[in-house]
């Protein structure tokens, strides 16, 4: 019996996979538990229909990432930090604190978590460029300014 997997099943598929599966194990194991349904013509086409869905919203969520990654790479974002003498900073400026500031100064919305820091945050004076991952295809880079306080 064919059968259209509606959840991932160990040892057969993927969901959304078209599997051949003998008419027991259908019938007592992948039915009933909803895992998957037959693969009449009417539901193939229902897949057929989410796939060209599915499609059009990861090539949207594509274009907006694209066009927010343009966004952000005209602009910057300024951030103070205490000094001491000489210069030399107390902590570092972290992703959360960039993220604040990029929310409050540019109205951005950016997920702290999806910023790549090196050593755990900027730790010097100066302009920096954060690297952020907006897309598994798109990343943007943001021009940080580090100020004394």
């Amino acid at each position: 019996m064919k059968v259209i997997l509606l959840e991932d099943v160990k040892s057969l598929g993927k969901k959304g996979d078209i599997v051949n599966v003998s008419d027991g194990y259908a019938r007592n194991m992948i039915l009933p538990k909803k895992l998957g349904v037959e693969a009449t013509s009417k539901n193939m086409n229902d897949l057929k229909l989410q796939n060209q869905h599915a499609d059009k919203v990861a090539k949207e969520n594509l274009e907006a990432a694209k066009a927010l990654a343009e966004e952000i790479a005209t602009k910057q974002v300024t951030v103070k930090i205490k000094t001491g003498e000489g210069g030399k900073t107390f902590g570092s400026v972290s992703s959360k604190e960039i993220s604040a500031a990029a929310k409050q100064q540019l109205n951005l919305e950016l997920d702290k978590k999806k910023m790549q820091l090196e050593d755990g945050g900027l730790k010097t004076l100066g302009v920096h460029e954060v690297t952020i991952k907006l897309h598994p295809k798109v990343t943007a880079t943001l021009k940080v300014k580090v100020t004394e306080e």
